[in-house]
């Protein structure tokens, strides 16, 4: 009988705090994506025959070789482009990558603007020329225009703007440019060190990774700004098991391919690493809630009560939902024999690690090698980087992002994002206080899909707004900063 009680209680509990839930949401104003692109006009046009120029200077950078040569001349085309910027801001040159330097009022809260100058290679059959920065359709397109070219040439854009209007910024600004990224190479570090030396502790750092994205969740429509607060950490990994080979008409047990085929197996059926949803990531969730279907906005407004059930669904929904919650292992490469009939003497997998806060480096890398000794596998890591330091959502650097974002794109959802890629803000978090990685265009999915694929382009329509958010952050409005947007097309 007590069993019965407790059971129809929690039963009564459970129905009040669904109850409660379809309440609150029913109660939840419902919202919808406004903000779109104004049509492309004259500014937007002047805009991509800039940006067409710098995406057909082809600028793909080498791993681990210095390629000073290549860019210069690359530099002698911005100093073309933007005459003003390199006439009155002072321009450092290190290997190839840019810093420049633009005095203001004040120099004790610096903001650093950054894009990178490199791309990667351009492989396939492409509808237009990679290198060509052919205009059509509305787009730019070639290698570069969206990743990131665009932003490069927006704040330079911005920056010659206000300098043709006499402006002096209230904080000094640095633009800041390496040219390989791509690789993650030193390109980056050499400038932090360069403003270390300068004794230089910017405030705020805005870099790519994050954007103006379209439908960024399935079943939730339009525009919303993903500004991009922390990356995960990562890693490559080399997984390698051997025996004595032999002939395979006669194959033992545990041969090194049967090893790691168990390894993976563990991994995709047994998944070891933890789930937990940030307090980033709910705030996510929680704002995109009143543009989602009514489904997912009873789901994602009423955290306290579906986490749990979110963390668990999520990943079966969307593997990019899901890499949000923990550290990921995807596998890469395999080899093994080079004939059918023989067993390996040297079995290789190759895999690429993803890692989140609550379960780092380290600890994510320990539950890889406990796995990999169970199987006598040899691990080696390389390229290894833990995750990066979060950006304080409710603190002032994001804040001055998100006015920014508010003041030029009326209608605008600004969310907190969590960055599975990797970029070259996180060397910027040994000397700045908040960075933000966000770039103003705006990336539906052809843009998605054509970053580091083929046919990359942007559209021209997004290239006022990404000029006119630049300027806003170099020069925001007077008084209480709430302004209206700069006259565009």
């Amino acid at each position: 009988m007590i069993i019965w009680i407790v059971i129809g209680c929690l039963a009564a509990a459970l129905l009040a705090a669904l109850g409660t839930a379809v309440y609150r949401t029913l109660k939840m104003p419902k919202k919808k994506a406004v903000y779109q692109a104004p049509p492309a006009g004259e500014r937007a046009e002047r805009y991509a025959e800039k940006l067409s120029r710098m995406v057909a200077f082809e600028t793909v950078s080498v791993p681990d070789t210095n390629q000073r040569g290549k860019f210069l001349p690359f530099h002698e085309l911005l100093a073309e482009l933007f005459p003003l910027v390199h006439e009155r801001l002072e321009k450092t040159e290190i290997d190839g990558n840019l810093l420049f330097w633009w005095k203001g009022k004040q120099s004790d809260r610096p903001l650093v603007l950054m894009s990178h100058q490199d791309v990667v290679p351009a492989e396939g059959v492409w509808d237009h020329e990679p290198f060509s920065g052919e205009i059509a359709d509305g787009k730019v397109w070639g290698r570069g225009a969206s990743d990131t070219k665009c932003s490069l040439m927006a704040f330079f854009q911005a920056a010659e703007e206000l300098l043709q209007e006499g402006c002096v910024p209230e904080q000094d600004v640095y633009l800041s440019s390496s040219c390989t990224e791509e690789w993650a190479g030193d390109g980056c570090p050499k400038l932090v060190e360069e403003l270390k030396r300068r004794g230089v502790h910017p405030f705020l750092v805005c870099d790519e990774g994050g954007g103006i994205i379209t439908d960024p969740v399935g079943g939730i429509k339009g525009n919303f700004a993903m500004a991009g607060v922390f990356e995960k950490g990562k890693a490559d990994v080399r997984l390698t098991a051997r025996s004595t080979g032999g002939h395979a008409s006669a194959p033992g047990k545990h041969t090194p391919v049967a090893r790691l085929a168990d390894f993976v197996w563990h991994f995709e059926h047994r998944n070891p690493f933890r789930r937990k949803m940030s307090p980033e990531v709910q705030a996510l969730f929680e704002q995109l809630a009143p543009y989602a279907p009514f489904g997912m906005r009873l789901l994602f407004s009423n955290m306290w009560l579906f986490k749990p059930l979110l963390i668990k669904v999520l990943p079966m929904i969307s593997a990019q939902a899901g890499a949000m919650l923990q550290t990921t292992i995807a596998f890469t490469r395999l080899s093994g024999s080079d004939a059918y009939n023989v067993l390996p003497q040297e079995a290789v997998l190759g895999a690429n690690m993803r890692f989140i806060p609550h379960e780092g480096m380290e600890e994510s890398l320990k539950k890889v090698e406990k796995a990999a000794r169970k199987n006598k596998i040899e691990v080696e890591v390389f390229h290894a980087v833990d995750v990066s330091r979060s950006v304080d959502i409710h603190g002032p650097g994001f804040a001055m992002i998100r006015q920014a974002i508010s003041d030029t794109f009326p209608g605008l959802e600004t969310c907190p994002y969590v960055m599975t890629g990797a970029t070259d803000a996180r060397n910027y978090e040994a000397i700045a206080d908040h960075v933000v990685r966000f770039a103003p265009v705006i990336y539906g999915p052809e843009q998605m899909k054509g970053m580091h694929g083929m046919n990359e382009n942007i559209e021209i329509s997004c290239l006022p707004g990404a000029v006119d958010f630049y300027r806003r952050l170099i020069a925001p409005p007077s008084g209480n900063r709430e302004g209206t947007p700069a006259v565009s097309d």
